[in-house]
């Protein structure tokens, strides 16, 4: 199977999130003409007779599902039953209507947090469901190991081509700068930033500092999307990441090189570490020929331009 002509009517679900916006970039400057896009006030793809008429009205031949629920440690943590429901009815009323329309191929994108807390290290594919899930985000990962599920009976069952690709640690332009929402690098760059136009002497990173994480630019996580859509994928599920893994303390300083904030910092060990560490092996879709481009340091400027850039507009978006 071939991947898209450029002008195949590609769905990309959840096109304003960071994940979404970074595939739009990546398909448009690929030539791709015929992307069908919709904001959730357009489409509320949790509503089943809203995303059933527009597939039928749309008809597109491929789907990139980037549409999710998505938060770091505090909101999964406050929210389980928000994030469980609204996951699960998006990825229910997309894949089944991927499959009642005849869809070439979907991409659905997960992340590296559904495998369990304490995987082997660099965690494998196989590595699924053999373990307990980290609690403060269990409501969503078991969401996503529906959805990953989901496509794979669908594929035994109906023959629906989709590939899952289990994302690191994403971050980029369009992440979400929210204290309460944000993953770590957006929440740690707004603190940076926050304290440099203070002139504080310090600032205050939760945790020790210790835990070991892997980051991986959006841009490339776009890429990947694209990679798959475009090639024949021998899996169902395949890992995306940079295989590099940096501590939150490094993380921290470098992030502050980059804001130009010069202060101390202050480890709270009183506050959860989480996982002490998680690294994806993403040799299963590196021997297929997709490979990272963008190095850490380069990817948190080109994420602090755009935040400087866009000013406040997300920050409780």
């Amino acid at each position: 199977m071939s991947g898209p002509a450029q002008n195949d009517p590609i769905f990309v679900a959840g096109h304003r999130g960071l994940v979404g916006s970074a595939v739009v970039r990546a398909l448009e400057a690929a030539g791709y003409r015929n992307l069908i896009l919709r904001r959730s006030s357009e489409l509320d793809l949790r509503d089943q007779g809203a995303v059933n008429a527009f597939f039928a009205a749309e008809r597109p031949r491929y789907v990139v599902c980037a549409a999710a629920k998505v938060g770091g440690i505090v909101a999964n943590n406050d929210y389980p039953g928000d994030f469980i429901r609204d996951n699960m009815a998006i990825q229910m009323n997309v894949i089944e209507n991927c499959r009642l329309t005849g869809v070439e191929k979907l991409i659905y994108l997960g992340s590296t947090c559904i495998y369990p807390k304490m995987a082997p290290q660099p965690i494998k594919e196989e590595h699924l469901l053999t373990g307990p899930l980290e609690p403060t985000n269990e409501a969503y990962a078991i969401a996503k190991i529906a959805g990953l599920k989901m496509c794979e009976a669908y594929a035994k069952q109906y023959g629906m081509k989709s590939v899952t690709l289990m994302a690191t640690n994403l971050y980029g332009p369009g992440d979400n700068f929210d204290l309460d929402k944000s993953h770590v690098i957006p929440a740690l760059m707004r603190k940076a930033h926050e304290a440099k136009l203070a002139g504080a002497p310090s600032m205050i990173v939760w945790g020790s500092g210790t835990p070991l994480r892997e980051f991986l630019f959006v841009d490339d996580m776009a890429a990947s999307a694209r990679f798959c859509l475009e090639n024949d994928i021998p899996h169902s599920m395949v890992n995306v990441g940079t295989g590099e893994e940096i501590t939150i303390a490094d993380l921290t300083r470098t992030i502050c090189d980059v804001v130009g904030f010069e202060g101390d910092l202050v480890f709270d060990t009183s506050k959860p570490d989480g996982t002490p560490r998680k690294l994806a092996d993403s040799s299963r879709l590196r021997g297929l020929g997709w490979a990272p481009k963008v190095g850490l340091r380069d990817g948190l400027a080109a994420t602090y331009e755009w935040f400087l850039k866009t000013g406040d507009v997300r920050l409780t978006a």
